[in-house]
């Protein structure tokens, strides 16, 4: 065998001597460790026995429990009017089970009111337990309040005026289409529109003035009784943004009585005339001196506009003055023509009759109902011929400029001023980032002690 042969083969003898010892090694580490489970396993006190179990059943006294009386139990109930609700669906729901109850609310003249249910409005009664009718309360469309009150086994009925307290609201809205819709998103009452639109009625023509994108806020009252509102009050301020332009409108009571809304800074915002006869219509035809009559088919000076409006609809005197003439007139049909101070006069045609007791000489005030739309003369549809005449001519009443009518009287500007400071405005550079409540009203009373 060569040297090199016998090298290798001993250097494979080592190897497997190398690996014989670690294995031997790790074979003691690891037997302390089987002595300790081997240890665990033995431990003395272990009784691998199974434990026996036992039931143990014990006799415990309980308390007796108290019996309530039910029957001098009593509960309040509230219900809102829904549409087609009956007076029986009504005490249904408030789990009224009372014959003579609904007898005498059937049959008793004091409790007719609540023959007037008005959807949206709360019924409360307070019953027993057994569902006897103990007590009543409604508040009907007049706002008077009917109480029925249970005394033994009879029943009486009273009306009174219901207590109310006012509460002031804030909303704020953006018009995407109109401005009813506008309001209807923001939760504004449409009386509460509809005065904001009288208000603004002298500079803005809600008819053709209005934009996408323009933004109001509003300042109003709203009468509550028993926590649920009842009515809505009057605007106390307002403002309106139409096309990027700003009108602000503050109310006002003077010491005598005399009230209204001004700007900020004390101007009146009435003018001396309104645009517009009718808070909302359409213009069907506007002022031109050469049309084509569309009934005796030939071209003729309209020197007037045309609302369009359903047969009924009130019709507004636009300026104080009193009625010159009310009558019929040739084409115009029932016509009425009001004489403003100065050389100003305006004429109303075509009406289906006129106010309850209108007559020649009667004075009348601006917004006061004068008449009712019609189609009398010669009239090819429901629709108010407005004109507006200075000495006897007509004039383009959306165009004429208007007469301003008085501010506030000098001694009454400081008590304006301080009423006015109660609305914190919103500054005109901040007014496209702001939030629609961005403005807000000064924790004071309204009413200033005058």
């Amino acid at each position: 065998m060569q040297d090199s042969e016998v090298a290798i083969l001993a250097q494979k003898q080592t190897l497997q001597d190398r690996i014989i010892r670690r294995r031997w090694l790790v074979a003691l580490a690891t037997l302390p460790f089987l002595g300790m489970a081997v240890a665990f396993g033995i431990a003395p006190a272990t009784d691998p026995r199974p434990v026996e179990l036992k039931t143990v059943i014990e006799n415990i006294a309980l308390p007796q429990a108290a019996v309530l009386n039910e029957g001098n139990n009593t509960y309040w109930r509230e219900t809102r009017i829904q549409r087609g609700d009956t007076i029986g669906s009504l005490l249904n729901r408030l789990q009224v089970e009372d014959d003579a109850a609904v007898n005498f609310i059937k049959n008793a003249k004091d409790a007719r009111t609540l023959y007037q249910l008005i959807p949206g409005r709360s019924v409360r009664a307070k019953t027993s337990a057994a569902g006897d009718l103990i007590a009543l309360r409604y508040i009907a469309a007049d706002n008077t309040q009917l109480r029925i009150e249970r005394t033994g086994d009879h029943f009486q009925a009273s009306e009174q005026a219901a207590p109310l307290d006012i509460r002031t609201e804030m909303k704020s809205g953006e018009v995407r289409s109109s401005l009813f819709g506008a309001t209807d998103a923001a939760g504004v009452p449409d009386a509460i529109a509809t005065q904001m639109a009288d208000i603004f009625s002298s500079d803005i023509d809600f008819h053709l003035d209005i934009r996408k994108g323009d933004r109001f806020s509003v300042v109003y009252e709203t009468y509550y009784s028993d926590g649920a509102p009842i009515k809505t009050g009057r605007v106390l301020a307002a403002e309106f943004v139409n096309d990027g332009k700003t009108y602000r409108a503050v109310y006002f009571k003077d010491r005598q009585g005399h009230e209204g809304y001004y700007t900020p800074g004390g101007k009146n915002l009435r003018k001396a005339f309104l645009r517009s006869p009718l808070p909302f219509s359409r213009i069907t035809s506007g002022f031109s001196l050469a049309r084509f009559h569309p009934i005796l088919k030939s071209w003729r000076a309209h020197k007037g506009v045309d609302y369009g409006a359903p047969i009924g609809t009130p019709v507004r005197a636009t300026a104080d003055g009193f009625v010159a003439f009310a009558g019929k007139e040739n084409g115009y049909g029932n016509l009425i023509v009001l004489q403003h101070a100065g050389r100003f006069s305006t004429a109303y045609g075509h009406l289906s009759r006129f106010a309850k007791g209108l007559h020649r000489g009667e004075r009348v005030h601006q917004g006061d109902v004068i008449g009712y739309v019609g189609m009398t003369g010669l009239a090819t549809g429901p629709h108010l011929h407005y004109e507006f005449r200075v000495a006897g001519v007509q004039r383009n009443p959306l165009t004429v400029p208007m007469p301003q009518a008085f501010p506030i009287a000098a001694q009454y500007k400081n008590d304006f001023l301080a009423t006015a400071a109660i609305i914190s405005w919103p500054k005109e550079s901040n007014r496209k980032a702001s939030p629609p409540n961005s403005w807000c009203m000064r924790t004071r009373s309204w009413d200033m002690p005058i």
